[in-house]
C-alpha cells in the first residue's frame, strides 16, 4: 500500500513546488500523471528488485527535475520542455550568472521530498531474482501503461476527450493545466523532424542550382523595406456579410481597390486565434508549417542555429536590419531567434518608453512613429530592412475598450468582442495610413508591406457567414505592398505567408536568392501553401519544396545561395 500511495504523494509535492494542482490541474490530468508515476515505480521495482532503491531513484529524479523546473520558470518564465535538451550547453554556460535563492514553496517541498527519500529506507519489500516471471510481467505492464498514455495524450482527438490543454504557445499554462509528466509527453511528439523521402544535400543543392537559372529579372532598385505584421489584423467580412455603422479599415480597403504602385489581396496563414510566431517564421524564412508537425512552434523548437531568412538576405545586400516588437523580448524566444535569422538589432518594449498605448499595450501609432524615427536615423542612401510585429490588437476583446469616436457597431449582432475588435482595426488602419503618407514625401525608394498574422478566436467572429470551424476563410488576412516608386499594380492576388517575402523582392526589383526563385516558380503552380493548403503532397514539386525546407532549416548555415 505504501508503494502504491507513494507516487500519489510524489505528484502533489512536486507540483506544489510551483503551483497548486488542485486549483490548476483537471482531475483527469491529475490521474494521468499519477498513473505515469505509478508505472515508473513498477518498472523501477521490476528492474532493480528493491522498493527502497526504486522509490529513492524516483524521488531523487523528481526532486532534481522539479527544482530545475522551478528555477527555469523563475528565470525564463516558462517550464522545462523536451527541446531544452538541445540547449544544455548554452544553459550551462550562463548558469553561473543567476542567483539561486529558494523561496518558501521550494524549501517546504524540498524538505518533504528529502523526508520521503529517507523514509523509503524503512520499506523491506523486494522482488527476488527467483521471481523473474513476476518481474518481467510487472516491467512489461509498466511499459504498456506508459506507452498507452503517451499514445493517448499525443492523439489530438483523445487529448480533447481527456480535457487536456493543447496550446504550445502558452507553455506555462499547458504545464499547470496538464501536469509536468503529461505535458512533457505531449511535447515529445514535436522533438524531431525526419528527413524527407529521397533527401540528400546534393539533391537540395541541385534543385537550387536549377532555380538559379530561372532568374531573369532586371534589378533596378535597392529600396528600404518596412514590414508591419499587425497583430490579429484581419477583415471579418471575408467570412460573410457584415453591416457596420462605418468602415473599420477605410484606408486599407481603398488601397486594395487598385491604388497606384500597390499590390494587394488576401494572404493565407497557417494559424488562427494565436501562434503569431508561426506566421513570422513562414514570412521571414520562406518555409511552411505544412511540412512541420501540427501544434509545433519553430521559434521554440527548431531554430537553434543560424537559419537563412529575409533578414540575412538583406544583411548580405548591405542593408541595416532591425526587428521591432513592443512587448517582452523573450516572447516566442524572439531575443534568441532574431539574431539567428540575421537581424542586427532588436527593439522590444524597453525601447518604447513614453509610447502611447491602448488597453495596456503599445499602440500601432507608436510603432509607426518608431519606424519613422529609425528611418530618419539611418545612414542616408543606405537602405534599411525594418520588421515590426505589433501588439495593439492582442486578445481578449472584452475589457470595455471605447475608441475616441466610439466603438464600431455591427447591425444585428450582439457581440461586444467583435465591436471592440473592429474598433481596434480602425486604429491600425489609421496608423498605417500615417506611415504611407509619411513615405509619400520621401525621396529615397521605400517599399511598405502590411499584413495580419492571423484572425481572432472563433468566439469573436461567431455568427458571421459559415461556421468558422469549417471554412478555410478563417485563415485569410488582407495584405498590402505599397511603394513610393513605380511597381506594377495588382489587386485580388491570393498568396500565402511563405511566398510573400519572395514576392516582395520580385515586385520591388530586389535581388532574390535561389530559394526565393524556386518559391516564385512554385507559386505559379501552387498559389497557396500552408498548414491548411498543402498542394498535391505526392507531386514532385511539393517534394522538392520539402527537401529544400529541410536543407535550409536543419542543415545549411545562414548565408543563402
Amino acid at each position: 500500500m505504501i508503494v502504491v500511495c507513494y507516487p500519489v504523494l510524489l505528484f502533489y509535492v512536486t507540483a506544489f513546488m510551483t503551483y497548486n494542482p488542485f486549483v490548476r490541474t483537471d482531475w483527469l490530468a491529475q490521474l494521468l500523471n499519477i498513473l505515469l508515476l505509478e508505472a515508473a515505480t513498477m518498472f523501477l521495482l521490476a528492474f532493480c528488485g528493491s522498493a527502497v532503491v526504486a522509490l529513492r531513484i524516483l524521488t531523487g529524479t523528481a526532486l532534481l527535475v522539479s527544482l530545475l523546473n522551478s528555477y527555469v520558470l523563475l528565470f525564463r518564465g516558462s517550464p522545462l520542455v523536451p527541446w531544452d535538451l538541445w540547449s544544455i550547453q548554452t544553459a550551462w554556460s550562463v548558469a553561473g550568472r543567476f542567483r539561486y535563492v529558494p523561496n518558501m514553496q521550494q524549501i517546504v517541498c524540498t524538505l518533504l521530498l528529502l523526508t520521503m527519500f529517507a523514509g523509503a529506507g524503512w520499506l523491506k519489500w523486494r522482488m527476488e531474482r527467483t521471481e523473474w516471471k513476476k518481474r518481467v510481467v510487472t516491467g512489461l505492464t509498466a511499459i504498456f501503461v506508459i506507452c498507452g498514455i503517451t499514445a493517448a495524450v499525443q492523439n489530438e482527438e483523445l487529448a480533447s476527450r481527456l480535457k487536456l490543454y493543447p496550446f504550445l504557445f502558452t507553455p506555462t499554462a499547458m504545464y499547470e493545466r496538464n501536469g509536468f509528466c503529461v505535458t512533457y509527453l505531449m511535447d515529445m511528439q514535436y522533438l524531431a523532424i525526419h528527413r524527407p523521402e529521397g533527401y540528400s544535400v546534393e539533391l537540395a543543392e541541385q534543385i537550387l542550382s536549377d532555380a538559379a537559372q530561372m532568374d531573369t529579372q532586371e534589378l533596378t532598385q535597392r529600396p528600404t523595406v518596412i514590414v508591419m505584421m499587425d497583430e490579429a489584423f484581419s477583415d471579418p467580412a471575408v467570412l460573410g456579410e457584415l453591416q457596420t455603422d462605418r468602415d473599420y479599415m477605410p484606408f486599407v480597403h481603398g488601397l486594395m481597390q487598385g491604388s497606384e504602385n500597390t499590390v494587394s489581396g488576401y494572404l493565407s496563414v497557417s494559424v488562427k486565434g494565436g501562434n503569431t510566431a508561426n506566421t513570422e517564421f513562414e514570412f521571414l524564412t520562406g518555409n511552411t508549417m505544412a511540412f512541420l508537425p501540427a501544434g509545433s512552434i519553430p521559434y521554440q523548437q527548431y531554430i537553434r542555429r543560424e537559419v537563412p531568412s529575409l533578414a540575412s538576405q538583406f544583411e548580405g545586400l548591405g542593408y541595416e536590419t532591425c526587428a521591432l516588437h513592443p512587448y517582452r523580448a523573450s516572447g516566442w524566444n524572439r531575443d534568441k531567434v532574431y539574431p539567428l535569422l540575421g537581424f542586427s538589432n532588436f527593439l522590444s518594449q524597453e525601447d518604447f518608453q513614453g509610447a502611447t498605448g491602448v488597453r495596456g499595450y503599445v499602440d500601432d501609432a507608436s510603432c509607426v512613429r518608431k519606424l519613422m524615427e529609425l528611418y530618419e536615423k539611418k545612414e542616408k542612401n543606405k537602405p534599411g530592412f525594418y520588421f515590426c510585429v505589433t501588439m495593439q490588437n492582442h486578445s481578449p476583446y472584452t475589457d470595455g475598450y471605447e475608441a475616441l469616436n466610439g466603438n464600431i457597431s455591427v447591425e444585428g449582432a450582439n457581440n461586444r468582442a467583435l465591436e471592440e475588435y473592429l474598433t481596434l482595426l480602425e486604429a491600425s488602419d489609421a496608423a498605417f495610413e500615417d506611415l504611407v503618407d509619411y513615405f509619400r514625401e520621401q525621396e529615397e525608394p521605400v517599399l511598405l508591406v502590411f499584413f495580419g498574422d492571423h484572425q481572432p478566436a472563433d468566439s469573436v467572429v461567431a455568427g458571421i457567414g459559415q461556421d468558422p470551424e469549417q471554412t478555410g476563410l478563417r485563415y485569410e488576412v488582407p495584405y498590402v505592398i505599397w511603394a513610393n516608386y513605380d511597381i506594377p499594380e495588382k489587386t485580388n492576388v491570393s498568396t500565402s505567408a511563405n511566398y510573400l517575402a519572395a514576392q516582395i523582392c520580385n515586385y520591388g526589383g530586389i535581388p532574390t536568392s535561389d530559394y526565393q526563385q524556386f518559391l516564385l516558380w512554385l507559386s505559379e503552380k501552387y498559389p497557396v501553401i500552408s498548414a491548411q493548403h498543402t498542394g498535391e503532397e505526392a507531386s514532385k514539386d511539393i517534394q522538392e519544396y520539402q527537401i529544400l525546407q529541410y536543407y535550409f532549416l536543419f542543415e545549411k548555415e545562414r548565408g543563402q545561395k
